[in-house]
């Protein structure tokens, strides 16, 4: 049974940081990432990490999130720094195997 399980969501600051992390079983994906959802917007793209360590950031996270890959390429996490009041969404934790499978998501609140 191919299973995502998320970690590490919560609230901090504007300005602070959060790490996530998430872990797979079952199978071990070509492809891991991020996407989050925040209320009344769609699912979006933060970032994602092939098994060879390949990245891909969306514009709005650049040079604030860093997305690595476990040495057992079962694992997946996301380094968040210079977190924003935008950045407030469900995170979900993502692999690519033939077909998109999700994690049941985490709550990441960024707010004063």
């Amino acid at each position: 049974q191919v299973q995502l399980v998320e970690s590490g969501g919560g609230l901090v600051q504007p300005g602070g940081s959060l790490r996530l992390s998430c872990v797979a079983s079952g199978t071990i994906f070509t492809i891991m990432g991020w996407y989050r959802q925040a209320p009344g917007k769609q699912r979006e793209l933060v970032a994602t990490i092939t098994i060879g360590g390949s990245t891909n950031y969306a514009d709005s996270v650049k040079g604030r999130f860093t997305i690595s890959r476990g040495n057992a390429k079962n694992t997946v996490s996301l380094q968040m720094n210079s977190l924003k009041p935008e950045d407030t969404a469900v995170y979900y934790c993502y692999g690519d195997l033939v077909r998109p499978y999700w994690g049941q998501g985490t709550q990441v609140t960024v707010s004063s």
